[in-house]
C-alpha cells in the first residue's frame, strides 16, 4: 500500500502520525525510498523503508465507519485472560506491535479490569497507558474531538464491557456453584 504527502497513518506502538513527504536516501551503496513521518505523540520525525511500511505494520487511520466499530467493540465484553503475567505480557506485546487498533483497545479493556482487581505492575501500567493513548488519539483524529472528550466516551465504554464482564463472571460462577 502506497501513502501520500499529508495522508495519516497509524504507525504501531506510537500511533498516529503524518506523511510529510517522501524522499530517496542513501543507505550504504543503495538508494531507497522514505516515508518521512511526522508522530503525533511526541512531534518526533520517523523514516520508514517504503517497500518494508507494510511489512512493519503502518496502515491508514479507520475510516469514520471502523470508529463506531471500535466504540461498539470498547462496550463489548471480553474473553477472559491469561493469569500468568509473563504470558499476558507477551500477548499483549504482541497485540501493541500488531498496529491493529482492535487488539490495542482490547488490551486497554483488559488492563482496565485487572487495574480495578489490583495494582498493574509497572510495565503493565505502562501498556495500558500507551494503549489508552492509541486508542483514544486515533479516535479524535477520526472523530475530529478532542482527545478528553473522546477519552471521557472510551472510559465510559469500558466501564460498560467491564460490567458486561463482571455480571457473566458472576453467572459462570453460579452454575459452577450449581453443579457442585
Amino acid at each position: 500500500m502506497l501513502f501520500t504527502v499529508g495522508q495519516r497513518v497509524s504507525y504501531p506502538n506510537h500511533g498516529v502520525g503524518t506523511i510529510e513527504k517522501i524522499e530517496e536516501k542513501q543507505t550504504g551503496s543503495c538508494a531507497a525510498n522514505f516515508y518521512s513521518l511526522r508522530l503525533m505523540e511526541n512531534n518526533s520525525l520517523v523514516f520508514i523503508p517504503v517497500e518494508r511500511a507494510e511489512n512493519i505494520g503502518v496502515r491508514p487511520v479507520i475510516s469514520s465507519y471502523q470508529c463506531d466499530k471500535v466504540m461498539r467493540f470498547l462496550s463489548e465484553d471480553f474473553e477472559n485472560y491469561a493469569r500468568d503475567w509473563k504470558e499476558r505480557y507477551r500477548t499483549f506485546s504482541d497485540k501493541m506491535q500488531s498496529g491493529c487498533i482492535f487488539a490495542a483497545a482490547e488490551v486497554l479493556k483488559i488492563l482496565s479490569y485487572l487495574s480495578r482487581e489490583k495494582s498493574l505492575s509497572f510495565r503493565e501500567q505502562r501498556m495500558f497507558d500507551k494503549a489508552r493513548y492509541l486508542v483514544v488519539s486515533e479516535l479524535a483524529t477520526v472523530c475530529r474531538q478532542p482527545e478528553c472528550r473522546v477519552q471521557a466516551k472510551v472510559e465510559d465504554l469500558i466501564l460498560r464491557a467491564l460490567q458486561k464482564h463482571s455480571d457473566s463472571e458472576g453467572n459462570i460462577q453460579a452454575m459452577s456453584a450449581a453443579v457442585h
